[in-house]
C-alpha cells in the first residue's frame, strides 16, 4: 500500500476589509505613520562618507533579484529597502558591509512578512559566501538597534489596496474625477518619495 502526500504550498491571505479600505481615516493615518519611517535628509550628504547612489542602487537590484528568485511576499522587498535607508541615514557605513546590510534586511523584513522566512545560510549563499551567517546574526542584532526595533513600517505597498478600492468606487458610480487622478499621481509620488541623490 503507497500513502500519497497531497499537501500543497499555498499561501492564505486575508482578503481586504472594505470598511478599512473606503475609510479615508485609515489612509490619513497611513501617511501620517509612514512620515515616521522615512529618512528626513539625504543621507549621502550628511551621514555616507564611503558609499554612493550607485552602489545603493546595485544593492538594491540585488536585494530584488534575491526577493524574485525566493518568491518572497511582495511587501520584503520594499520594507527590506526601508530598513536600508533609516539604517544608512543613522550610521556611517563602510561600502564593504553595504551586501551584509542589504542581506541584514531583506532577513529581517522576511522574519516580518514571510510564513518561512529566509535563513541566514541562504542569503549567505547569495552573496557568493562573502559573508558568514554568523556575521549576519551579528548585524541584525546592530540593525535592530539602530532601528530602534521599530520595524512595522508602511511602505508604498501599504497603499495600493486603498488606491485600488477608491478606483473602483469611482468606476462603480461612472465617476472618474479628479480624487482618483490625485489619488494615482499621490501613490506615483510616494514610489518616489525618497530617492537619494
Amino acid at each position: 500500500m503507497e500513502l500519497l502526500c497531497l499537501e500543497m504550498e499555498t499561501n492564505i491571505r486575508a482578503r481586504p476589509d472594505p470598511n478599512l479600505l473606503c475609510d479615508d481615516r485609515v489612509l490619513q493615518r497611513l501617511l501620517t505613520i509612514e512620515e515616521r519611517f522615512l529618512p528626513q535628509y539625504s543621507y549621502f550628504k550628511v551621514v555616507q562618507k564611503d558609499i554612493q547612489p550607485f552602489m545603493r542602487r546595485m544593492v538594491a537590484t540585488w536585494m530584488l533579484e534575491v526577493c524574485e528568485e525566493q518568491k518572497c511576499e511582495e511587501e520584503v522587498f520594499p520594507l527590506a529597502m526601508n530598513y536600508l535607508d533609516r539604517f544608512l541615514a543613522v550610521v556611517p557605513t563602510k561600502k564593504c558591509n553595504l551586501q551584509l546590510l542589504g542581506a541584514v534586511c531583506m532577513f529581517l523584513a522576511s522574519k516580518l512578512k514571510e510564513t518561512r522566512p529566509l535563513t541566514a545560510e541562504k542569503l549567505c549563499i547569495y552573496t557568493d559566501n562573502s559573508i558568514r551567517p554568523q556575521e549576519l546574526l551579528e548585524w541584525e542584532l546592530v540593525v535592530l538597534g539602530k532601528l530602534k526595533w521599530n520595524l512595522a513600517a508602511v511602505t508604498p505597498n501599504d497603499f495600493i489596496e486603498h488606491i485600488e478600492e477608491l478606483w473602483e468606487l469611482k468606476k462603480a458610480r461612472g465617476v472618474y474625477c479628479f480624487l482618483v487622478l490625485r489619488y494615482v499621481m499621490f501613490f506615483h509620488l510616494l514610489l518616489h518619495s525618497f530617492s537619494p541623490r
